[in-house]
C-alpha cells in the first residue's frame, strides 16, 4: 500500500472516530456508567436482587460500548505512531495489518450503533425445525445448529440447550437453545426465517442434488425490564419423562415440562434442566419471549400496510441460500450480501451477514 493511501485511510479513520464520539455521546455514556456503578456501592443495593441484576446488566452493556470505542480509538492512535516511525526511517511492515485491524474495529463499533431497540440487549432463544424432506432436512437442521453454536463460541456467548429431539437416522427433529451474551438477540435476529441448502446429498446413493429447508426462530429471552403478563389460567402445563441428554439421572423422573398457551396455541417444551421447577421457569421465559415476538410481528404487519411493498411473508420466508453444488455460495436474499466461502459461514462466520442485515433493517424502517 502506497504512503498516500495509508494517510488517506488514516484521515478517514480520524473523521469516523470524531463522528462516533459525537453520535455515541461518549461523555454521556461515561457519566451514565459512573452513576450506575455508584449505585452498586449503596448499602441497600442487593436488597432488591432483581433490580440489582438489571443494573449490573446495564453496566456491562455500557462498558462494552465504551470498550469497543476505546479499542477503535487506540488503533487509530497506533497508526499515527507507526506513521511517525516510518518518517523516522523505521520499517512500516506492520502498518497494513494495523489498518486492517482498525477497519474491523470500526465495523464492530458500527454494528453496535444499530443495536438500539429496547430488546436488542437481551439473550436470544433459538428454535430450529427442519422442513419437509425427512433425513435430508433434519441433517440440514443440525448443520445450522452447529453453525449457531460455533458463532456463539466465537463471540464468547454461552450456548445452553433447552430441548433437543434427535432425528430418526441423522440430524434433528427440533431443538431449542438459549444463547447468552451482550446483545445476543440484537445480533441473532438477523437469522430469523427459513434457510435453504442446495447440495449433493450424502444420503442419496445416486449422488443427486437435493434442496433442503429449515426454519430458524429467534426469540428474545424476556427479563424483568420488559413486562409480559401471563395468567396461570391461560396455561396448560404437562410434565413427562425427559428423553434428552442432561446427565445420568435426567430421565428417571418426570422433570420435562410442556406449556401450552391456550389463547394463542403456542407450545413450549423444556427438558434440559434436572428439576421440574427449573424446566418450568425456563419454559415460561421462552413462552414470554414468543408472546413478545408475536406482538412485535403484529406491529410490523400494521406498519407494512402503509408501505408499497408486500411484507406479508416477512416472518417465515426464505431469507438465505447456502449453495454447495454446482458452485459454492451463500447469499442473503434480503441484503444481497454473499460469499463463496460456504465452509466459513457454516463454521460460524456470520458477522458480515448480520452487519448487512442491521444496515438493511434501518433503511427498511425509514
Amino acid at each position: 500500500m502506497e504512503m498516500y493511501e495509508i494517510k488517506q485511510k488514516q484521515t478517514v479513520f480520524k473523521e469516523r472516530r470524531d463522528e462516533l464520539e459525537r453520535l455515541m455521546d461518549i461523555k454521556g455514556l461515561k457519566k451514565t456508567l459512573s452513576d450506575l456503578e455508584a449505585r452498586t456501592y449503596e448499602n441497600q443495593f442487593w436488597d432488591d436482587h432483581e433490580n440489582a441484576q438489571r443494573t449490573i446488566k446495564k453496566i456491562k452493556a455500557q462498558k462494552q460500548k465504551l470498550a469497543l470505542f476505546d479499542d477503535f480509538k487506540d488503533k487509530v492512535e497506533n497508526i499515527d505512531l507507526a506513521l511517525e516511525l516510518i518518517e523516522m526511517g523505521e520499517s512500516g511492515e506492520d502498518i497494513e495489518s494495523l489498518i486492517k485491524d482498525t477497519e474491523q474495529a470500526y465495523e464492530h463499533l458500527e454494528t453496535m450503533l444499530f443495536l438500539s431497540e429496547s430488546y436488542d440487549n437481551l439473550n436470544a432463544i433459538i428454535e430450529l425445525h427442519p422442513g419437509a424432506g425427512g433425513t435430508e432436512s433434519q441433517d440440514w437442521a443440525i448443520m445450522l445448529y452447529r453453525m449457531f453454536k460455533r458463532y456463539s463460541e466465537k463471540k464468547g456467548f454461552s450456548f445452553e440447550v433447552n430441548d433437543y429431539q434427535p432425528g430418526n437416522e441423522a440430524g434433528l427433529k427440533s431443538a431449542t437453545a438459549t444463547i447468552k451474551g451482550a446483545f445476543a438477540y440484537g445480533l441473532l435476529k438477523a437469522e430469523n426465517g427459513v434457510h435453504r441448502l442446495v447440495r449433493i446429498s450424502p444420503f442419496d446413493s445416486g449422488g443427486r442434488r437435493h434442496t433442503s429447508f429449515a426454519s430458524v426462530n429467534i426469540i428474545p429471552e424476556i427479563d424483568d425490564s420488559i413486562e409480559i403478563e401471563v395468567n396461570d389460567a391461560d396455561l396448560k402445563i404437562d410434565t413427562y419423562r425427559s428423553s434428552g441428554a442432561g446427565g445420568q439421572s435426567v430421565n428417571t423422573t418426570d422433570s420435562a415440562v410442556r406449556i401450552t398457551h391456550k389463547e394463542t396455541g403456542i407450545v413450549v417444551t423444556c427438558q434440559n434442566e434436572r428439576s421440574q421447577i427449573q424446566n418450568r421457569e425456563q419454559a415460561l421465559k421462552i413462552l414470554k419471549g414468543k408472546l413478545y415476538q408475536k406482538e412485535l410481528e403484529k406491529k410490523h404487519e400494521e406498519v407494512a400496510e402503509f408501505k408499497a411493498q408486500d411484507l406479508s411473508n416477512a416472518f417465515g420466508s426464505q431469507i438465505r441460500s447456502y449453495v454447495m453444488h454446482p458452485y459454492n455460495m451463500v447469499k442473503d436474499h434480503r441484503t444481497n450480501e454473499e460469499t463463496g466461502n460456504v465452509g466459513a459461514v457454516l463454521d460460524g462466520e456470520l458477522d458480515p451477514f448480520i452487519t448487512a442485515y442491521l444496515k438493511w433493517r434501518v433503511k427498511e424502517q425509514k
